[in-house]
Order: structure tokens, then C-alpha cells, then sequence
């Protein structure tokens, strides 16, 4: 194990505690030896008192008095696994942060276990559980209350490069995903179509290789953006849609576009939402910032991939303008649709970027991510994301991700028995056509991909969440940049794996 620093009064220690109470090897070996910070007799009886036996996220609190550091969490890591891993930092993280008002200043982190020392996948999972379990967002007149100066991750290979690269990865992939929670967060007394735009231009286009275009309401009717335009037309926010692209030198033919949904807010249109169902819609945006952040974190990587991010951003208000029920909309490409229900808009606006990605960008494969179906959250649920795929590679390849990143899929069917509910007399299709609600929303989205290779993560579920878990924090959360950055790191493949015979 690399050393780890020198332990002032105001650190925090953090011990992993595995599966049975094992505790790790460095507390007997240097630079601690038979002078550990708190004795293992001592530490051992402690986790047996609060009955702390290493399941992840368990935590036992030793105040030390007089010795450096002054104070020991020892936290469960169970078997050591990467998502064990993931909550024992976030709950050291959070710990440290309370102890933080009463004067710690850092938190060091030792990441070895008794069952097996760290390495490249383990620093990066702990760097990126650090940073996301500390993140906050405050829009408040009292003051913020302190917070830790640093987290010092320790792991056997600080100095190998693999590590290295692993525990940036981590940092890029913890800013980027921070950055996607503060504009979902955001208010939407704040956070309009322009501001949205505003803040990738900000962000991104300052990047090596990342060139960003804003398509206003002009550029939108000269395109036959009939989705955005219909949705957006009744907010005074006009709409917009913003194409951020990144295309390194040396790039392959590849060219997949990740398209986020981006309702800045929802009142459910004419079809108005109910209070309570209108409250949290600040956060339906959370598909489109997720793709911008997946983007922001390809390129600060320099990944040998280009891609592009689109999203159509409106605000789907109530006023004389808005578009109505029976109203047929035509999309990019000409593709009509008769409007039902106007609660049924992110859909639209997806339709319209999945067309232009495929007529208009030169897209090799489709992706995209949004909050929009209550039925996928009753069906898995506020921590899974339903998956759709038009073949089998991407889903497998997207599942994989998945599971590096530590975000839950769950593949969803895409029967076509259920297409005949899409049936309309005076349109191409209609946009709500009713159970299961997370199957036609797919099903009806899935012509804009036309033959390329298509996925769609219905995020309704796991892009909010109403208190933390792990690195997920209470607000938005981030979800889907971590897979489809892992992805893009894998290459964004779309094929299966080859079938190897012994």
C-alpha cells in the first residue's frame, strides 16, 4: 500500500471494515505499526458494541482524543466489491462532512481491504462516490455550513500510471456529473430554454475539439422542428435546441449522437398536471443534462470518439398559444403526429432531435435519455432506468456500461404487438396511446431512428431522488452520464461481441 500522508488533529481516518469485522492490514503494518491511531483492541471491541459486522454503509464513530487524527470512522465495505466500495466512501464522505462543523478538516481515505488491495477500477469508483456523496446544491440566504477542505484517497498503486489515469477519470467524471445536477436542480424560475443554452455554450464550447450551435425559433420552423415549436409555442421562453459536438482528430468512422430530453419545465400543457405531479418538473430536463455532461466528460478524457449531444429544450406552458389536443404536429423528415394528451410532450420534442441527428448529423447510432413515463417508474421503480434497443449489442453494450458505472438498467421489450395502438385516423401516429405507457412511448419513438442502431433509457425513475443513497444525493442525480460515458470509453459499440469456440 502506498503511504499514507501524515495525519493531522483535524483528519478524519477512515477505516474499511469487511465482511465479519475484518479489518484491514495497514492498521498493524507502517507507517502505523504498533502505533495505530486508535488501538485495534480498542477498534475491534467498538464495531462489536454497535454491532458493525463490514455491511456496506455500516458506520462506527471513534472520537480520539488527544491523538492524531482526532477522530476514526470505521465503515462496512462488505466483500469489497465495487458497489460495496461506492457506499462505504459515500458514507465516510458524509460523516466526515458533519465532523467538518466541529473542525476536521480533511478526510484520508484508505482504500486497501483485508480481502484485496486497490486498484485502478477501485480508485476510480472512490473518487467518483467522494466527490458525488459531497455534492450539494443551495439556493439560500443562511450561510453554508462548513465543509471538508479534501478527501485523500490512498490505494496500493498511487504512483502506476493506470491508477492515475483512473483517479482523474474519476475527478472528470464526478465534475461532469455535478455540473448535470446543478442544471437539473436549478429552478425554473431560473432555468429557462435560453438559459439552458446559455450555460452548454458556457461550459463547452471553450473545450479542445467541441464547437456548440443554438437553433432558436427561426432556425427551429426552417428546420421543421413541428415538435419543439408545438410544445414551446405556449411559454413566453421561446424554444431552443442545442447541438454540442465533439470530434477529436484521429476519430473514427463512428459517429454516435446522444439526444436528452430537455423540458426546462412541465405544467403538462392544456392537459395540465395536478400540484402535486407538477411540483418536481423542474427536473424534467435531467435527459438533457445528462447527454451534455456525458459530452463535457468525453472531451476533457480526450476520447478518440466523436459524438454529439442534442437536446430540445422548451417549456411546456398554459396560454393562449399552447397547442391542443387534436392538433397533428409534423416533425423533421415530415412524420405527423395527432396530439392526445399535451402531458405527452417529451416525446415530441425527441422525435424531432432523433430525426434531425439521423437526417442532418451523420449519426451511426442513437441514443437517447429521458424522464418520460410514470409507468417505467412503477414498473422498476426510483433507482432503474428502462432500456430499449433495437439490437442486441447495443443493449448488451449499454447494460456493461451500466454496471462499470454503477447505474441500474433494466432491458425493457419493444414488442411491436403494441403498435397498432399508435393508430391514428388523420396522422402518422399518436402521441399517447395509452398502456403500457413505457412500451408505446419507445415504440413511438422508435421510426425517428429510422435503421440505425437506436437505444432509449426511460430515466422517470432514477434522474431525481427524494433522499440520499450512496454517492446518489436528494435532488437530481446525475443519471445516464456515467453509462454513456463508460460507453464512449468502451468505443460506443453497437455490435455483439464475437461468439469464440474452445
Amino acid at each position: 500500500m502506498a503511504a499514507l500522508p501524515r495525519l493531522g488533529e483535524d483528519d478524519v481516518l477512515a477505516v474499511p471494515v469487511g465482511t465479519g469485522g475484518e479489518l484491514p492490514p495497514f492498521l498493524t503494518s507502517p507507517p502505523f505499526g504498533t502505533q495505530p491511531p486508535v488501538p485495534v483492541r480498542l477498534l475491534a471491541g467498538a464495531l462489536a458494541d454497535t454491532g458493525n459486522t463490514g455491511k456496506p454503509g455500516v458506520i462506527t464513530n471513534l472520537p480520539v482524543p488527544g491523538r492524531r487524527p482526532r477522530s476514526v470512522v470505521a465503515v462496512g465495505v462488505g466483500d469489497g466489491t465495487l458497489p460495496h466500495l461506492r457506499r462505504c466512501v459515500a458514507t465516510a464522505v458524509r460523516r466526515a462532512q458533519t465532523l467538518a462543523e466541529h473542525g476536521a478538516a480533511r478526510l484520508v481515505l484508505p482504500l486497501d481491504t483485508a480481502l484485496a488491495p486497490a486498484g485502478a477500477d477501485e480508485v476510480r469508483a472512490a473518487v467518483e462516490a467522494a466527490l458525488l456523496a459531497g455534492h450539494r446544491f443551495r439556493v439560500s440566504s443562511r450561510p453554508h455550513p462548513p465543509r471538508l477542505a479534501g478527501v485523500t484517497v490512498v490505494a496500493t498503486d498511487a504512483a502506476g500510471p493506470a491508477v492515475a489515469a483512473a483517479a482523474r477519470a474519476g475527478e472528470v467524471t464526478a465534475r461532469a456529473v455535478a455540473w448535470a445536477r446543478e442544471l437539473v436542480d436549478t429552478p425554473s424560475d431560473t432555468k429557462d430554454p435560453a438559459w439552458l443554452a446559455e450555460r452548454a455554450v458556457e461550459r463547452l464550447a471553450g473545450l479542445p475539439h467541441v464547437t456548440v450551435t443554438v437553433l432558436g425559433p427561426g432556425e427551429l420552423a426552417a428546420g421543421g422542428f413541428g415538435g419543439v415549436l408545438a410544445v414551446g409555442g405556449g411559454s413566453a421562453s421561446p424554444p431552443r435546441v442545442v447541438v454540442a459536438s465533439y470530434a477529436p482528430p484521429g476519430a473514427g468512422a463512428a459517429h454516435p449522437v446522444l439526444v436528452g430530453k430537455g423540458i426546462t419545465f412541465d405544467t403538462g400543457g392544456l392537459s395540465i398536471k395536478p400540484t402535486a405531479g407538477m411540483r418536481e418538473m423542474k427536473t424534467d430536463m435531467a435527459g438533457g443534462a445528462a447527454v451534455l455532461a456525458a459530452l463535457d466528460a468525453a472531451a476533457r478524457l480526450g476520447l478518440p470518439v466523436a459524438v454529439t449531444a442534442v437536446v430540445p429544450a422548451a417549456e411546456n406552458a398554459v396560454s393562449g398559444s399552447s397547442y391542443r389536443p387534436g392538433d397533428v404536429v409534423r416533425h423533421v423528415g415530415g412524420r405527423t403526429t395527432e396530439v392526445q394528451n399535451t402531458d405527452a410532450e417529451g416525446r415530441l420534442v425527441l422525435a424531432d432531435a432523433l430525426a434531425h441527428a439521423r437526417l442532418h448529423l451523420g449519426a451511426t447510432v442513437l441514443v437517447d435519455v429521458a424522464t418520460l413515463t410514470g409507468a417505467m417508474k412503477v414498473a422498476l421503480g426510483a433507482r432503474t432506468a428502462g432500456l430499449y434497443a433495437t439490437t442486441d449489442g447495443l443493449a448488451d453494450a449499454l447494460r456493461t456500461a451500466a454496471l462499470h458505472a454503477g447505474e441500474r438498467v433494466w432491458r425493457m421489450p419493444l414488442d411491436g404487438e403494441y403498435a397498432d395502438l399508435l393508430a391514428s385516423d388523420v396522422a402518422d401516429a399518436t402521441n399517447a396511446p395509452g398502456n403500457p405507457g413505457g412500451t408505446t412511448a419507445a415504440l413511438f419513438l422508435r421510426p425517428f431512428a429510422g435503421d440505425l442502431p437506436w437505444a432509449h433509457l426511460d430515466v422517470a425513475g432514477p434522474a431525481r431522488a427524494g433522499s440520499d443513497d450512496a454517492e446518489v444525493v436528494k435532488g437530481g442525480t446525475g443519471y445516464g452520464a456515467r453509462t454513456l460515458l463508460r460507453w464512449l470509453e468502451a468505443g460506443a459499440p453497437v455490435d455483439p461481441p464475437p461468439v469464440t469456440t474452445d
